[in-house]
């Protein structure tokens, strides 16, 4: 029997900033995770969920409090909001669907490669779904649902399986995505037409770039002000998701996070049509990479490693080819389809991290190469709507169609 316990929130916290300064430790000092742009977050991440794990085989368990880890998220996702100007949907909108088209056909290809594998493998072809675009774009909730369905419906207990899944593509997602696009901006000698360092916010004061190492002149009225935004956006969004499921409207049915978004949407957009406050983006961008860092920090200290562990041996290997088709698939289709720029070299390792993992490591992944290559506004704003929003919907309709045929 393990012996537990628990972290208190304000401990719980600490460990997840430490999290980020063992990560930006670990990355000073390895060339490699430098050089390929893996995400910080990723690697304190996965090292204490290591000592969790060491822990977990002792008999010891680990208990954190982390219960702003979904305000968190939320934040974030308000500020990818409350960047996107109606200037800069107008000047990238046709992207979000044209990237939105390119994941779609890779989410049909994850399918098939999922099924396929499987019946091969000898297991139920319902496992490669799993193992397809359940987990690896859906995530942990999507898998969690569809689980609940398969048992109900066909009598089948998947949901160990989508959760060791979702846990393997999260971390997949991280490490395949930074590798991808790096090696694309080096082959095509391709630059930010922003430029690499400096301020970037003193020359395009409307600029968010999420990155950590930005020099920002912010006051602390500016951050308040751009806080209450934020914590509005998170309010109306968790409000708004309540008055959905009680008023039974299926059909506007969402994840809070995308109601989050739009919220910030309406209200950068709102201020600036009215010209009698202004969002500072400055303020935006601080706060949106604290939140973005803290949220993913707090997500991957508290990996259960040992779900991998526990996968069957034809799910992993499934799971391993689904990574390498998908780091192919962003570097030869994903990257010229959008355009073969530096902004799709940042899409296609955003595409990695919400192809195998979420949207949050999609946009970890972006983050990261931003800090050292340069600002991509558009892959800030294309990669979260079609992450966020679009891709669920799509995802919906073509499992449903992959189910006719295999059920």
């Amino acid at each position: 029997m393990n012996t537990v316990y628990s972290i208190g929130e304000l401990e719980s916290f600490l460990i997840a900033i430490l999290v980020l300064f063992i990560g930006h430790s670990v990355n000073r000092h390895v060339a490699v995770l430098r050089k390929y742009n893996i995400p910080e977050p990723i690697v304190g991440g996965l090292i204490v969920a290591g000592i969790i794990t060491i822990l977990h085989f002792n008999k010891v368990s680990l208990q954190f409090s982390l219960s702003m880890q979904n305000t968190l998220m939320l934040m974030f996702f308000s500020s990818v909001g409350l960047a996107a100007s109606y200037k800069l949907l107008l000047k990238g909108g046709s992207k979000v669907f044209l990237f939105l088209g390119i994941a779609s056909l890779y989410i049909i290809i994850q399918n098939g490669v999922g099924v396929g594998m499987a019946s091969a493998l000898g297991l139920e072809p319902i496992m490669g779904l799993i193992a397809g675009s359940i987990t690896l774009s859906g995530g942990h909730g999507t898998g969690a649902a569809w689980a609940q369905t398969f048992q109900d419906s066909y009598g089948i207990n998947t949901l160990e399986f989508a959760m060791a899944a979702a846990t393997f593509g999260l971390v997949m997602g991280g490490i395949i995505g930074g590798p991808v696009a790096q090696r694309l901006i080096n082959k095509n000698n391709l630059v930010s037409s922003y430029g690499v360092g400096g301020n970037h916010h003193q020359d395009h004061p409307d600029l968010v770039t999420y990155d950590q190492l930005e020099e920002d002149r912010v006051t602390a009225k500016r951050i308040l002000e751009t806080l209450f935004a934020l914590l509005l956006c998170v309010a109306g969004a968790k409000w708004f998701g309540g008055f959905v499921q009680e008023s039974g409207l299926t059909w506007l049915k969402m994840p809070d996070f995308v109601y989050a978004l739009f919220l910030g949407v309406v209200i950068t957009n709102i201020t600036e049509l009215t010209r009698g406050f202004k969002i500072n983006k400055e303020s935006v961008d601080i706060l949106g990479t604290v939140s973005l860092a803290l949220f993913l920090s707090m997500a991957l200290m508290n990996l259960k490693l040992w779900e991998i562990f526990d996968l069957a041996i034809p799910l992993l290997i499934i799971l391993l080819t689904q990574g390498i088709i998908l780091a192919f698939f962003a570097y030869f289709v994903t990257f010229r389809l959008m355009g073969s720029n530096y902004d799709a070299a940042v899409m296609a390792g955003g595409h990695c991290g919400f192809g195998m993992g979420a949207t949050p490591t999609a946009v970890m992944n972006m983050g990261a190469l931003v800090s050292r290559t340069g600002p991509s506004p558009q892959a800030f704003m294309v990669v979260p709507i079609v992450g966020a929003f679009f891709i669920d919907i799509v995802n919906a309709i073509i499992l449903q169609g992959y189910l006719s045929v295999i059920g």
